[in-house]
């Protein structure tokens, strides 16, 4: 429980270290905003046709009775629909990530630099960055995509899957969103995808209580928007003090994921 709450605690001091830095705040809305316009236009394109593709992908109800045919292909458009909105609230924070990179990296840089006046650098080319992040982001995103059909096949579980299920959906999704915003940070740290898995779920309480209450926040895209700069904020300050925990005689540049992975 004391994980939980120094998780959202983290949160709470990210969304502050923004508010008191307008200039970086101001620059890390942009990605957000990109993405979502860009996600906005995708929905609002399977709104307009998604009926049409239902239609033209279940030739074989064609022939049905009405309004049996109606009924068949409402209920898949609806569902489609569903998915679609799931899918973009599980890849909102990736795609953000990956197409602010310069602008996230640049953020938790200053906050490296405002908190210890050292920011610690991965000796990378840009390019080789945004390969490894998208790459990363992508064997996230299959995890989380697995984790969601088995929540979705056990919501069909009387009661449980109304109750139980969705507060699960919650804290797995949080568990996601919390690793692919402290990649900004560990990534610099030359810290790969394994050992920051491995960093996490032994700090499963931490993860939690920071990235489930943004998991409930993210299902308005423009909260997420505005949210986001200060999330990556409080992942930054979060991996600084893991790192301070984790590395011995108060030597800051080892990162304490040695000890999850040994």
């Amino acid at each position: 429980m004391r994980d939980l709450g120094a998780g959202f605690g983290y949160l709470v001091q990210g969304q502050r270290w923004v508010a008191r830095h307008g200039r970086q705040f101001g620059w890390s809305l942009l990605p957000g905003l990109i993405t979502l316009v860009l996600y906005a236009a995708a929905l609002v394109c399977l709104a307009v046709w998604g009926a049409d593709f239902v239609g033209w992908a279940t030739p074989f109800a064609d022939d049905w009775s009405s309004p049996w045919a109606g009924l068949f292909r409402g209920l898949l458009t609806a569902v489609l629909f569903a998915l679609a909105l799931l899918l973009a609230v599980l890849t909102f924070t990736a795609v953000t990530l990956l197409v602010g990179q310069p602008f996230y990296e640049s953020l938790s840089e200053q906050v490296d630099l405002a908190e210890g006046g050292h920011a610690p650098e991965s000796g990378l080319p840009l390019w080789r960055e945004l390969w490894i992040s998208a790459r990363d982001s992508l064997r996230i995103l299959v995890r989380a995509c697995l984790w969601g059909v088995l929540l979705f096949a056990l919501g069909f579980l009387p009661f449980v899957g109304q109750t139980v299920v969705p507060v699960l959906g919650f804290f797995v999704t949080g568990f996601f969103l919390c690793e692919e915003l402290t990649s900004v940070a560990l990534q610099r740290r030359g810290v790969q995808l394994r050992d920051r898995l491995a960093l996490l779920r032994s700090r499963k309480g931490l993860a939690w209580g920071f990235g489930a209450p943004l998991a409930v926040a993210f299902l308005v895209p423009v909260v997420a928007v505005f949210l986001m700069p200060g999330a990556v904020a409080g992942a930054t300050l979060m991996v600084r003090d893991m790192e301070q925990a984790g590395a011995p005689d108060g030597d800051r540049t080892d990162v304490s994921v040695r000890g999850a992975t040994t």
